[in-house]
């Protein structure tokens, strides 16, 4: 009975050892390769969130931006010193934040099924938009400020007229969650982006499907436009961010991660630069981070930087302590934010 007892404590404490290895190796030894170029230097990071953050925006004049978390918060904030202007209570955690074209509203939606609008000057709640029962897990403003546009778990893309507090049109056509919604710079399409892997271009006015993208192996989370018109570029759970050509939707770009999903994906203004936002770690990483909790002191690239025009790696951001959700330019193309589990959002500005 003592030599079956011994043998257990053996394989255990063999176990225990190959554990750890293993835990070290991902969690220190095999770190993502790192860039440290100087391009964009860190400002300063937002903590005024209690949970998860899924979204961060800046206003059209860059000089605050907004941000949504589970914690059912919207924090609208100085991009200068990080000072909090209005807190925007919800009764659910929310997933995505907006602002309108002309800076005066901010749309939020979440797991209560709504959209909200509120007023930017005073944090005042406008018009509420009913969901339909199920996750909202983004919005979109039109071009011209006058709809939104929205996508969820009913794997459905909406229409809505902000005046009338109405539903314009519904695209069908998703067979699952749908994670991202954008316009056009010209408002006459709509991109959405599916768990089901592809990505949808849609006519605005009518609600036809113009076409399908595919190329993502896995769900994809983020789709943006240019500001030119001349780009889409959508990221996913395949570790890939790939840029299209918004005329004809053939794929020019793929920019691969050591990361296994990009959450997140945006343009610069001027088109010269690709950023990049997702997991710091891979599988098994992050199972080893979930077991021990996020690491202060061994933080992992989040964040990157490209050269848009040959996909090259241009900086790498490791200022976040777990995964990032969310990444945006300023309108002036001079600054970068980065919202992330780690309850923070992250602000850089790109040198001259």
């Amino acid at each position: 009975m003592k030599k079956y007892k011994w043998k257990a404590v053996v394989s255990a404490a063999a176990v225990l050892i190959i554990f750890t290895l293993t835990a070290v190796y991902f969690q220190i030894i095999k770190k993502p390769f790192e860039v440290n170029s100087g391009i964009a230097v860190h400002h300063l990071t937002f903590r005024g969130h209690t949970d998860r953050l899924w979204e961060a925006a800046f206003s059209p004049d860059g000089e605050i931006l907004a941000s949504a978390a589970v914690d059912g918060e919207a924090q609208i904030w100085r991009k200068a010193d990080g000072q909090i202007i209005h807190t925007l209570k919800h009764p659910a955690g929310l997933t995505g934040i907006e602002f309108s074209p002309d800076g005066k509203m901010l749309a939020t939606c979440g797991y209560d099924s709504n959209i909200t609008l509120w007023r930017v000057a005073d944090g005042s709640l406008l018009k509420i938009f009913s969901g339909g029962g199920k996750t909202v897990w983004d919005v979109a403003f039109s071009p011209d400020g006058k709809t939104l546009a929205s996508g969820g778990e009913d794997a459905v893309v909406k229409l809505w007229n902000i005046a009338e507090g109405t539903l314009l049109r519904a695209f069908e056509g998703h067979s699952l969650n749908v994670w991202s919604v954008a316009f056009s710079p010209d408002g006459q399409q709509l991109a959405s982006g599916s768990f089901d892997t592809s990505v949808k271009i849609w006519n605005t006015s009518d609600g036809r499907l113009l076409r399908t993208l595919s190329g993502h192996t896995q769900a994809v989370l983020s789709v943006t436009y240019s500001r030119d018109g001349k780009y889409l570029a959508s990221s996913g759970d395949d570790s890939t961010a790939r840029l299209w050509n918004a005329a004809d939707g053939s794929l020019i770009t793929v920019f691969r991660e050591q990361s296994e999903h990009i959450y997140s994906v945006a343009i610069s203004p001027d088109a010269s630069w690709l950023l990049t936002g997702g997991r710091d770690r891979n599988t098994f990483g992050e199972l080893i981070q979930n077991f021990f909790g996020a690491s202060e002191t061994n933080r992992w690239v989040t964040v990157r930087l490209w050269k848009l025009d040959n996909g090259k790696l241009a900086q790498t951001f490791s200022q976040h302590s777990n995964d990032v959700f969310s990444v945006a330019f300023a309108p002036d193309g001079k600054w970068l934010a980065s919202a992330s589990e780690d309850k923070t959002v992250n602000v850089w500005q790109l040198m001259p």
